[in-house]
């Protein structure tokens, strides 16, 4: 099959019967792909004619990928969600590649000074699955994690294609054939005509075999005008089958030509190549990421419209990287909460489609998952992932609705989602206000070592700025204190009169206080317990969901918040 990426290494692979394959999961897979890579918000009608389905399956699909949390209605439309990319995150955990790979990355683009990624074989594509660039670089070049290149306009598919059998290249000639302009790559511009296609067809062999005798291969502007690359394989000791990765860097001809970069680069390419190789087969297991849950019935709750079926191969696909160097089909069983011959099902279903790979017991997530929307989600910010829970946090309780991040003494407010009423508070993104006397302040705050908080506050020291202004020390620390130990604060015409806040803390994966979400509201006629009572597991219900969708995003990097 052409989208098969199976390793064989150890033993034999299964081979699931056509009936074993089709069902529910491969659906909702399809369904995710079609969101995932649409340029916007897609139409439930426009989603069942692009994959053949009818549309009351698509409805059902996008009920539960939506109960699930991979995707999110706008009004009536479908848009991928950040929490699609547990996907991509598990491939990249059972790889070992955040944590084994990404220091030597980071060296690798500062020795350079230019962009530098890890490619792997995705059937007969090249999938970028790990990156770095320079840190002082302005505009620096590089793709994505996650985008899609083809094999024969990148240096890595010269290196990675030597490895093919007979059924990848004639898959890779189907493949090209259908798409000869390379429409199927927006990471790349499209080739211009059919006959620019067809000699790079001609041209691919020779550079695989060109690249097979140096050990390297040489892309001089064959991705793109005005772009050079160098990639060498990734030598894994103790790994049969030919190299998984290529090593890249990418430069633009203003600053060398490809001999240039060759030259350059190509010593060291080769040293990080085999100090990455070495990583790769270390013992140990790699850091990154958390475990996700075992699958969860949801029928009870949303009746007919739930998919129980793509619940639980979605379940198996994330259990595979809860591990690196994946799982045994028992082991999948175990972590996925599922029964053996349904978490065997799903696993072949998975092969077949790409999803998954076999190394000999072991099976975990493959490349393809990154194309589940990977590089796009990947980029958002916190500001991005928190707007759409404020909006159904305001509509809610009917009142403005805010997150903000500590920026030295002061909450720097990063989104909000405001009601319209006579009373609502009006505020906006990027506005300052001293943390002592809010209540996003205070959860923030308070969730810092003492030596931290004093150091804080008396950076900007406590003033009265209305009658209820609490501004002494001794107060504000048994304040904080408080909202630690409760796990929320809640200030009451401290900031201004007829102002009320109160605030949850927002965690990332390892449990710290990166943001805070809050609620301000006028102060009347409600008593402060009973704004409490009415507003404070609402708040909690809806840093919880952000606090996924940040886990997912930032799984193995620090939270951006600019």
């Amino acid at each position: 099959m052409a989208g098969r990426a199976r390793a064989t290494t150890g033993g034999a692979t299964e081979a699931g019967s056509g009936a074993e394959t089709e069902g529910p999961l491969a659906r909702g897979l399809a369904v995710l792909k079609a969101v995932a890579e649409a340029d916007g918000a897609v139409r439930p009608a426009d989603l069942a004619r692009s994959t053949g389905l009818a549309r009351s399956a698509v409805d059902r699909l996008a009920a539960t990928l939506t109960h699930l949390g991979h995707l999110r209605l706008v009004d009536r439309d479908l848009v991928a969600a950040p929490r699609l990319m547990e996907f991509g995150n598990a491939y990249l955990r059972a790889a070992g590649l955040p944590d084994r790979v990404q220091p030597h990355l980071d060296g690798l683009a500062r020795t350079l000074d230019e962009s530098v990624s890890l490619i792997a074989a995705d059937g007969c594509d090249m999938r970028i699955v790990a990156r770095a660039i320079p840190p002082d670089r302005v505009i620096p070049l590089g793709f994505r994690v996650g985008d899609l290149l083809p094999a024969d306009r990148c240096a890595a598919g010269a290196v990675l294609a030597d490895a093919w059998h007979p059924e990848q290249h004639a898959a890779w000639r189907t493949h090209r054939a259908a798409d000869p302009l390379d429409a199927g790559y927006p990471a790349l511009p499209p080739r211009f005509t059919r006959l620019e296609q067809e000699a790079a067809e001609a041209d691919f062999a020779a550079w695989i075999s060109d690249a097979a005798e140096q050990g390297w291969a040489l892309d001089d502007q064959i991705a793109a005008p005005g772009l050079v690359a160098l990639s060498v394989p990734v030598p894994v000791p103790g790994q049969d089958g030919g190299p998984r990765y290529a090593l890249s860097v990418l430069a633009h001809t203003s600053r060398f030509s490809a001999e240039a970069l060759r030259a350059h680069a190509l010593a060291h390419l080769t040293r990080a190549a085999r100090e990455m190789g070495d990583a790769l087969s270390a013992d140990g297991p790699a850091a990154g990421g958390l475990t996700p849950p075992p699958y969860a019935d949801a029928k009870t709750e949303l009746g007919p419209l739930f998919l129980q079926a793509l619940a639980r191969g979605l379940a198996v696909l994330t259990a595979l990287g809860g591990t690196p160097g994946g799982l045994t089909l028992n082991e999948a069983a175990e972590a996925a909460g599922l029964s053996y011959q349904s978490t065997r099902r799903n696993l072949l279903t998975l092969l077949d489609l790409g999803y998954a790979e076999q190394r000999g017991r072991h099976y975990l997530p493959a490349p393809r998952t990154l194309g589940l929307g990977y590089a796009r989600l990947s980029g958002l910010g916190l500001a991005d992932i928190a707007q759409p829970h404020l909006a159904e946090l305001a509509a809610r309780v009917h009142e403005s609705a805010s997150v903000a991040v500590l920026d030295g003494a002061e909450v720097r407010y990063l989104a909000r989602s405001a009601t319209q009423q006579v009373t609502s508070v009006s505020i906006h993104p990027g506005a300052r206000l001293p943390a002592y006397a809010t209540s996003m302040g205070r959860v923030l705050l308070g969730d810092l070592p003492r030596p931290d908080q004093e150091r804080l506050l008396a950076a900007l020291p406590p003033r009265p700025l209305t009658p209820f202004t609490r501004t002494s020390p001794m107060d504000l620390t048994q304040l904080l204190a408080q909202a630690r130990q409760d796990g929320y604060a809640l200030v009451e015409q401290e900031l201004e009169l007829g102002l009320r806040s109160m605030a949850v803390p927002l965690r990332d994966a390892r449990g710290r206080a990166v943001a805070a979400v809050n609620v301000a509201l006028h102060a009347g006629p409600e008593t402060p317990e009973q704004s409490r009572e009415r507003l404070l597991p609402h708040l909690i219900s809806t840093a919880r969901a952000m606090e996924a969708d940040v886990a997912a995003v930032f799984a193995f990097g620090p939270v951006r918040s600019d």
